[in-house]
């Protein structure tokens, strides 16, 4: 018999059934318009200021600083993603995404009035935390009208926003440097959040609450979460560059991070509503998908948050230009993406797609790992497009799957805790290769000069501030000074995309057990208390759950027809 004091208190969730009532296409059609507003927002500003982001650190005297504006910013949103997909679930999602969009904005004020760098950076970290919710919820709340098997394509054009806005990012991103100057990158996101704030006003209704205690909120396991979070983010950014490896500012953020880990699993075992429930590791389609995720986010945000400063520095180009050598990797992303999305809700077949996108995310980095600085812009050019094709394959077709996992009433939990770890991946990559990379280059910049201040005694080099360095006063440098800059470059970042590919590799071992599990083809409401139950006292693949997800897939009906008039037996 079942242990029923052993298992957690169910879901509160906000929804009543007639949130789970299919809605008409248009009215879907029109809260989508306003779900990509947000989405494109946010990944926008993921990628505007990569090809301004060598000229706003030349201005602001912070090269040594510069991968905290992209890692802060990363940093918040994924502290933030398991919070805002945990209580949208508990309280509802509208007034909460409209508080994401506000915060953000508010954000964008503090970047684009920013003096200094600890400026830019604080308005990078409250863009992040309102980016956080605008990604998550634009994600939970399409799942909760939309079944699984209609999903796809929904989610291939979401992932095709991704695409659209970091070629737009790099492009426009440029384009503003080149021109009224790099603080409009942030001027830019007031009409779009007005935008996306009517939108979600007018198209995003509010659903009806359920009467009965007011659930409680964890917010022991969101302070958790923080902690764990920077604790990995700031060992792995300051590890080697700030401090030694082996500091006790190291080791004592390892043992904080270990200790709050511990605190963490203990703390949502016990609580009714955790923020990361501990019953969805249970869950093999979600513990997978996570772990291949999270292998993802290292690899793509690794490349996208230095690309263009590599390409602008080492190929002398500007920073339009380096935006636009971006674009056919966004190209293949969106195209794969989108064809991927409408294959999958045709067929409701999926493993293939994510087991051929990682392998191509493999190869693709330890071809970038063998550029040289005098590299033809071909090769990187086809490099890249390689990486967009692996991701398009593999990134929302994932989500997917997650999303296919878990009934609506926890489809928001369960999407934030899958985006979280990928986002830890993405914020990781960033941090780990931003820190290597910039003390590569400060060291090699260092040596360098050293030694050719040893070769031509009778000639002075003149000093070079590595921290004010930008394309244009790179390019206007003397030989030998010119070369010099552009190695140091290249030799700081390209070899670190091959420390990065076995993890691509692992994520495709990972893949090879994911389980066809069919996309359901109607909402699931009512059947959320007894496969809940079913989850938490047995594997994801367990007979009891395969009979409750066949009920809501043999013939598109959902369950909550068949038991309109009847109770849920409990699991035995």
């Amino acid at each position: 018999m079942t242990n029923t004091a052993a298992t957690p208190a169910e879901p509160k969730a906000v929804e009543d059934h007639n949130d789970t009532e299919p809605m008409k296409t248009s009215a879907i059609i029109l809260l989508f318009v306003g779900l990509m507003i947000a989405m494109f927002m946010f990944s926008l500003n993921q990628t505007v200021l990569a090809t301004a982001l060598p000229t706003i650190v030349g201005e602001l005297d912070g090269v040594d600083q510069m991968l905290w504006v992209s890692t802060a910013f990363m940093l918040a949103s994924t502290i933030m993603m398991p919070i805002y997909g945990k209580v949208g679930d508990l309280f509802g999602r509208k007034p909460l995404f409209m508080f994401a969009i506000c915060c953000f904005l508010l954000g964008s004020v503090f970047a684009l009035i920013a003096n200094d760098m600890s400026m830019l950076i604080f308005g990078r970290v409250l863009q992040g935390i309102g980016g956080g919710g605008m990604m998550i919820l634009s994600q939970s709340i399409i799942a909760s009208v939309v079944p699984a098997r209609e999903r796809g394509k929904y989610m291939g054009i979401m992932g095709s926003a991704f695409a659209v806005s970091s070629v737009a990012g790099p492009l426009i991103g440029g384009w503003l440097t080149e021109g009224p100057g790099w603080r409009w990158a942030f001027a830019i996101n007031f009409p779009l959040g007005i935008i996306a704030l009517i939108a979600a006003a007018i198209f995003l209704k509010v659903p009806k609450h359920h009467s009965g205690p007011r659930p409680k909120i964890d917010f022991a396991g969101m302070a958790l979460v923080s902690i764990i979070t920077s604790c990995i983010v700031l060992t792995s950014a300051w590890g080697g560059h700030d401090y030694e490896w082996g500091s006790w500012q190291i080791n004592g953020l390892i043992v904080v991070g270990a200790l709050a880990l511990i605190a963490f699993i203990i703390v949502e075992l016990k609580v009714s509503e955790p923020v990361i429930p501990m019953y969805l590791f249970k869950n093999r389609d979600f513990l997978l998908c996570t772990i291949a995720g999270l292998f993802i986010g290292v690899g793509m945000f690794g490349v996208l948050s230095y690309m263009p400063t590599y390409l602008q520095m080492v190929h002398g180009i500007d920073a339009t230009v380096a935006g636009l050598m971006m674009v056919p990797m966004m190209g293949t992303m969106l195209i794969s993406s989108t064809v991927v999305g409408f294959v999958v809700s045709r067929t409701g077949k999926y493993k293939k797609y994510p087991l051929v996108g990682v392998l191509l995310m493999a190869s693709s980095m330890v071809l970038l790992s063998q550029l040289k600085a005098d590299s033809a812009a071909w090769e990187t050019i086809a490099c890249l497009a390689l990486l967009g094709l692996g991701l398009g394959l593999s990134m929302q077709t994932l989500v997917l799957v997650v999303q296919n996992a878990f009934p609506v009433a926890m489809v928001g939990t369960a999407t934030a805790s899958n985006n979280y770890f990928r986002q830890v991946g993405a914020t990781l990559g960033m941090a780990f290769i931003g820190s290597v990379f910039t003390q590569r280059l400060l060291d090699n910049i260092k040596e360098g000069m050293t030694n050719l201040a040893t070769s031509a005694p009778s000639h002075p080099m003149p000093k070079v501030s590595s921290s004010g360095l930008t394309p244009k006063i790179v390019s206007d440098m003397p030989e030998p000074l010119h070369s010099l800059i552009i190695n140091s470059y290249n030799d700081a970042l390209v070899p670190l995309y091959l420390w990065v590919a076995p993890l691509a590799v692992l994520g495709f071992l990972f893949l090879c057990f994911l389980p066809n599990t069919p996309l359901a083809k109607s909402l699931k409401s009512e059947t959320a208390k007894r496969e809940r139950v079913a989850v938490e006292d047995g594997p994801s693949d367990s007979l009891a759950v395969q009979t409750i997800r066949k009920e809501s897939t043999d013939d598109g009906t959902d369950d909550s027809q068949r038991t309109r008039d009847s109770r849920p037996r409990p699991a035995h």
